[in-house]
C-alpha cells in the first residue's frame, strides 16, 4: 500500500479532485512541504491544462484527468516524456479512484460535478477529504448512508466543520445541543439592500480575511456560502435544523463552535489559513509541525460577534428554508445559485438579482421527498435550464 516514511507509517497516496483550484492549490502546498508523509497520487481539473501539466511534472503523480475534452491533446503532449497516465473524463476518473494505492481523496472539486466522483470513492471504500461542500448540500442523506455502509470516514476540509470536527474529538459521548458556524460576514457586511443593488463583479471578489476562488468568494459575499455550510453540517454532524445558528465574526479567528448540554462551549481558533484544515484532514489522527504562521492575541485585541442578517443577505434564509423542507430542494437552491453566480461573474444580472432568480426556481421546481440518485441528476439538470431561462429574462 505504499512506501513507508522515517517513523514507519505508510506513506499516504492522496487523489486530489480538483488540483487547480484553490484547495487543490494548498493541498499541493502541504504535500510539497512534507514529501515523508504525502504523495500525489491523481491530480485531476477541468479546463486549467496549463496549471495541472505545471503540476504534474512537479509531482509526478500516476493520473491526471483533465475533464474538458479538447485539452486532452495539450496535456498528453506536454506529458508524453513522463510515465504519468493521462486520462479524459468523469467515468475514467471515477475508474480511477478504485485504485488500491489510494489511501484518501481530497475532494476539492467546485459545485454539484463533485458528487459523482465522491460517491465512486466512497463505493471504492476510500476516506474522504471533503472541500466539495456541494456533494452534501445535494445529496446528504445519500452520501452519508452510504459512507457509513462503507465504513468510510468524511473528513471536513472547510474551515468551519473543521473547527467542529475538531472540537469534538473526545466528546464523542455527550450530545450537541447546539452547534455555531461563524461567517465574516464578507465585503459587505453592515450593507443596507439599497447598497447591494449597485455591487459590482469587482467589489463583490474583494473578501475582507479570506483568499478563494471566484465562485466561493461570490457566494461568502451573498452568505449563499454559509448558508450551503449549514446544510452540509447538518449532514456531517447528524443535527436537526434547531441546533444549527450562524454567527458573524468579522476577524475570521474562532472557526466555529460546539455548545454541549452542560452550556459548556468549545471553540477552535487560529489564522485564517486554509492549508491548516487541509493539513489536518489529510494527516488525521495526527497532528504534524508546520511552518504556517502563529496567532497572537496581542493582534487582536478585540474579538466581536453579531448576528447574521437574513432579511438583507437572503441567500441565507433561503438555504434555511430548504434544509427545513428537505427532499430534492437543497440540490435546487445549489443549482440555481451555481447558474446564477456564474452569471453575475459575467456581469449579466445584479448582485441581489441572484437571490430572485434563486427562490423562483424553489417555488417552481416540483419537489421530491424522498429522491434517488437519478432525481438529484434530473432535478439539477432542470433547474439549471429554469434558472437560466430566469437570467435571460431579467435582460430581456
Amino acid at each position: 500500500m505504499g512506501k513507508s516514511f522515517n517513523n514507519g507509517l505508510a506513506l499516504k497516496s492522496i487523489a486530489i479532485l480538483g488540483s487547480t483550484g484553490s484547495i487543490g492549490t494548498q493541498a499541493l502546498e502541504v504535500i510539497r512541504q512534507n514529501p515523508d508523509r504525502f504523495q500525489a497520487f491523481l491530480l485531476t481539473a477541468n479546463s486549467n491544462a496549463l496549471l495541472l501539466i505545471k503540476q504534474a511534472l512537479e509531482f509526478n503523480p500516476e493520473y491526471v484527468v483533465i475533464t474538458d475534452q479538447s485539452k486532452l491533446d495539450e496535456v498528453k503532449s506536454a506529458l508524453r516524456s513522463t510515465k504519468i497516465k493521462v486520462l479524459c473524463g468523469q467515468d475514467q476518473l471515477c475508474s480511477i479512484l478504485e485504485q488500491p494505492e489510494i489511501s484518501l481523496v481530497l475532494t476539492a472539486m467546485v459545485g454539484f460535478a463533485g458528487l459523482m466522483p465522491t460517491l465512486a470513492a466512497i463505493r471504492a471504500g476510500k476516506d474522504i477529504a471533503l472541500a466539495n461542500k456541494e456533494t452534501l448540500v445535494v445529496a446528504g442523506e445519500l452520501v452519508t448512508s452510504l459512507a457509513r455502509a462503507c465504513g468510510v470516514k468524511i473528513l471536513p476540509v472547510d474551515s468551519e466543520h473543521s473547527a467542529i470536527f475538531q472540537c469534538l474529538i473526545g466528546e464523542e459521548q455527550n450530545p450537541i445541543e447546539k452547534i455555531y458556524l461563524t461567517a465574516s460576514g464578507g465585503p459587505f457586511r453592515g450593507k443596507d439592500r439599497d447598497f447591494l443593488a449597485n455591487i459590482t463583479r469587482k467589489e463583490a471578489l474583494k473578501h475582507p480575511n479570506w483568499v478563494m476562488g471566484e465562485k466561493i468568494t461570490i457566494d461568502s459575499a451573498s452568505l449563499m456560502n454559509k448558508g450551503l455550510e449549514v446544510i452540509e453540517a447538518k449532514w456531517l454532524f447528524d443535527l436537526d435544523v434547531s441546533q444549527i445558528d450562524v454567527i458573524v465574526h468579522p476577524q475570521s479567528i474562532v472557526h466555529s463552535l460546539v455548545q454541549f448540554k452542560d452550556g459548556s462551549m468549545k471553540a477552535q481558533m487560529g489564522l485564517p489559513d486554509m492549508k491548516l484544515p487541509i493539513q489536518y484532514a489529510m494527516a488525521y489522527p495526527e497532528r504534524i509541525e508546520n511552518s504556517f504562521p502563529r496567532f497572537n492575541f496581542a493582534d487582536f485585541p478585540n474579538l466581536s460577534f453579531e448576528q447574521a442578517d437574513k432579511k438583507t443577505f437572503r441567500n441565507l434564509a433561503l438555504a434555511f428554508d430548504a434544509l427545513n423542507c428537505g427532499g430534492n430542494m437543497p440540490c435546487v437552491i445549489n443549482a440555481a445559485n451555481e447558474v446564477v453566480v456564474a452569471e453575475f461573474l459575467k456581469e449579466n444580472i445584479s448582485f441581489l438579482k441572484m437571490s430572485d432568480i434563486i427562490e423562483q426556481c424553489m417555488s417552481e421546481i416540483a419537489f421530491i421527498s424522498d429522491p434517488t440518485i437519478d432525481d438529484y441528476l434530473e432535478t439539477d439538470k432542470i433547474t439549471r435550464i429554469l434558472a437560466q431561462q430566469l437570467v435571460t429574462n431579467s435582460k430581456s
